[in-house]
């Protein structure tokens, strides 16, 4: 087999494979690394589902953590565990198993809180807000995928993602200390929808291009957050549009 064979071979190879033109690794271990992210990223999701399902179906739960002391802290701590756990997470998501066992933790921490909002939310309204995200998801995770093969990036959205959230951040703040009734709600879900919708586009490319093989914890939760976010800005748009 000539030198020019060989050569033709990888051509055809990464043609066929490539997620992006002028591919310079090899698409299979790309593609491995891709699998795994999702294969993550699908149990954490199911974690979610499942925790936040007995939250919904088993009121004393929620009835707890609204109508006691001790439940208004455990609600509090809920909410910030999350963010405390983000920093090891960062730290330690290389190294093995520890990586897993905070992953763990922060899934099912985050979980709780999902499934607190969706117990004060009506069912329709809830399946509403999961079939939505399911198919923004879905959908922008393909567009990603189409139009990175027809050489698009996205690594410029990353500063104005940054300064989105940032303005989202303090908007929720104003919110909180001073509520400005339904229709803030609704651009509060909408922006939210948005902004989460650009780092669903952002994070997938990243994890087609950027991520070395060993940060798949890390892609996997930052796409975990995407998807979260977008259903609770859809879940509080929803609520608010009834």
């Amino acid at each position: 087999m000539g030198k020019h064979d060989h050569h033709h071979d990888l051509e055809s190879g990464y043609s066929n494979n490539a997620l992006y033109p002028n591919m310079m690794e090899s698409p299979e271990l790309r593609w491995a690394f891709i699998r795994k992210v999702y294969a993550i990223l699908c149990m954490q999701l199911l974690l979610t589902v499942a925790i936040g399902a007995v939250v919904v179906f088993v009121p004393p739960i929620a009835r707890f953590i609204t109508g006691t002391r001790a439940g208004l802290a455990v609600w509090i701590v809920l909410l910030i565990l999350p963010f405390l756990l983000l920093l090891p997470l960062y730290f330690f998501h290389k190294k093995h198993p520890v990586n897993f066992l905070i992953l763990g933790l922060f899934t099912i921490a985050f979980a709780f809180a999902v499934g607190l909002s969706c117990s004060y939310t009506r069912g329709e309204v809830v399946l509403e807000a999961v079939i939505l995200t399911a198919v923004v998801t879905i959908g922008l995770t393909l567009y990603t995928f189409w139009a990175a093969q027809r050489g698009k990036d996205f690594s410029f959205l990353g500063p104005f993602l940054f300064a989105a959230v940032l303005v989202l951040m303090v908007f929720g703040l104003i919110q909180f200390f001073f509520p400005l009734g339904r229709i803030s709600l609704m651009i509060y879900g909408a922006l939210g929808a948005l902004i989460f919708s650009g780092y669903i586009i952002y994070d997938t490319d990243n994890m087609m291009k950027r991520y070395s093989y060993d940060d798949y914890i890390w892609a996997a939760v930052s796409l975990y957050i995407d998807v979260i976010n977008l259903f609770l800005s859809l879940l509080s748009l929803l609520e608010a549009a009834e």
